[in-house]
């Protein structure tokens, strides 16, 4: 069985994140959500599913909501444009940009080290971005 939440590099309409942070609250809801994972805001945390959700200018709670009404991710992407606001092109380069490279040489390079040797990987010179941490904890890559 693969695992049970979408890699961060899937794309949903042009934008990374979205598609797991709409596994996660599926999973949430049906008390599935692997242990060690959060689904939300964190306080005093920036999560992906914080900064998804102002780059969209949603509610999570409105966002879980809507995803747990159902539709495709395609529903509910629609669904956080028209909510929300829809970004134009290079708004989505560049959030899709920021991701991607989050961890690497930037203010979340600490916290990738520290998550890096929670999961015993501080020897993998390898992962430069917790894209990277993501896809190999969860087996998507090695």
């Amino acid at each position: 069985m693969s695992f049970p939440i979408r890699s961060p590099r899937h794309l949903t309409g042009g934008i990374v994140i979205l598609a797991r942070v709409i596994d996660k609250i599926r999973l949430n809801a049906e008390e599935k959500l692997p242990a060690g994972y959060h689904v939300g805001i964190v306080p005093g945390n920036r999560t992906f599913d914080d900064r998804l959700c102002k780059f969209l200018d949603v509610n999570f709670e409105d966002l879980s909501a809507r995803v747990l009404s159902g539709g495709t991710d395609e529903d509910v992407l629609d669904w956080c444009f028209t909510r929300g606001r829809q970004p134009d092109a290079e708004q989505i380069e560049i959030w899709n940009t920021f991701l991607i490279k989050r961890g690497w040489r930037d203010s979340g390079s600490p916290g990738l080290e520290k998550n890096k040797a929670e999961a015993g990987l501080s020897h993998r010179d390898d992962i430069l971005t917790y894209f990277d941490l993501m896809d190999i904890e969860e087996g998507r890559a090695s």
